[in-house]
């Protein structure tokens, strides 16, 4: 299958984390010990972030590439027929590796457990043949935490891109999300991995790197913006989906897409944040990843004016006690 290769420049491009992922939907988490679990029927689709990214940033009008390693199989061939016609330009180089899989156990009030491998060699490199003519005509990189996609960060830093990545549940320990999370000028990470902690990591991330903002996404707790200019987070009030809640598969990069497009459209922080969120609530309503994507049309229409920030000690109070 072969993708229409855009010429114009991009306003995102992404690099690495395409896969697919195996949904299974039970009946709690954690899942009761048991020899055997009844269940619904269990199905495949294309999935993981960079897809999600590159999904939700061109189903905005953003004009996205999306570079990775992909392998020549059958989960493969998910990915390339999911991202025919988004209007993604996609152009993997092919993995001896095969293309990565993961296990998503799904709950009926739509919380997630994920299970990734770890097939590809730490000495996986991209050649920058392959993307440094697209670096140089795009405004913004996005860089999911492929082990392959630190290798980007001089050539990036050379052409003075700003660079976006998400740590998704890091605990602020594991040493593999360090360069992400200091070399980047967007940090998108969870509360889940953190608890307690989160306030300082986010702090930790400003002070010690390059960040002009850390989001911390909290679910239907909202979520906290911290930049440089800040002693402790701002709240960011989840936005109310604008159907019930079904799965939360995915709401994380639809929440990312929905802050680079105001970050991309000229927004201010906040407004970007408000933003995600309300991109992030509407990815919740259907099953499966990358399924619901926001569309300008949903953002703009729930353009009205956010509730009042809580004041700052109160928020510092919340994050401290529960972790959000």
């Amino acid at each position: 299958m072969t993708f229409q290769q855009v010429s114009e420049p991009y306003d995102v491009l992404v690099v690495g984390g395409s896969g697919v992922d195996t949904i299974v939907r039970v009946s709690a988490l954690p899942v009761p010990s048991a020899d055997r679990h009844r269940v619904p029927p269990i199905h495949e689709e294309a999935g993981h972030t960079g897809t999600g990214v590159a999904l939700g940033c061109a189903a905005l009008g953003l004009t996205t590439g999306f570079v990775d390693f992909l392998g020549d199989d059958p989960p493969g061939a998910l990915v390339r027929e999911r991202l025919a016609g988004s209007g993604v330009d996609f152009r993997p180089l092919a993995s001896p590796h095969g293309t990565r899989r993961a296990v998503n156990l799904i709950s009926p009030d739509g919380r997630r457990t994920s299970f990734h491998d770890a097939r590809e060699p730490l000495d996986l490199r991209m050649p920058p043949e392959h993307y440094l003519p697209l670096l140089r005509r795009t405004r913004h990189v996005h860089l999911s935490i492929t082990h392959f996609a630190r290798h980007l960060f001089d050539d990036i830093e050379a052409l003075g891109l700003p660079v976006s990545t998400d740590l998704h549940d890091w605990d602020g320990l594991t040493e593999h999300h360090r360069e992400f999370a200091f070399r980047s000028e967007l940090v998108f990470l969870s509360t889940a991995g953190a608890g307690e902690r989160i306030g300082s990591i986010m702090r930790e991330i400003v002070h010690e790197g390059r960040a002009e903002a850390v989001i911390a996404t909290a679910g239907a707790g909202g979520a906290y913006l911290l930049t440089p200019e800040d002693r402790t987070p701002r709240l960011v009030p989840a936005a109310v989906p604008p159907r019930p809640v079904v799965d939360n598969n995915g709401a994380g990069d639809a929440f990312t897409c929905g802050f680079l497009y105001g970050r991309l459209t000229g927004q201010d922080l906040e407004e970007c944040a408000r933003l995600g969120a309300v991109a992030g609530a509407h990815a919740c309503t259907a099953e499966g990843a990358h399924t619901a994507l926001a569309r300008p049309d949903d953002l703009r229409a729930a353009q009205t004016p956010p509730p009042p920030l809580a004041p700052v000690a109160a928020v510092e109070a919340q994050v401290s006690r529960t972790g959000a």
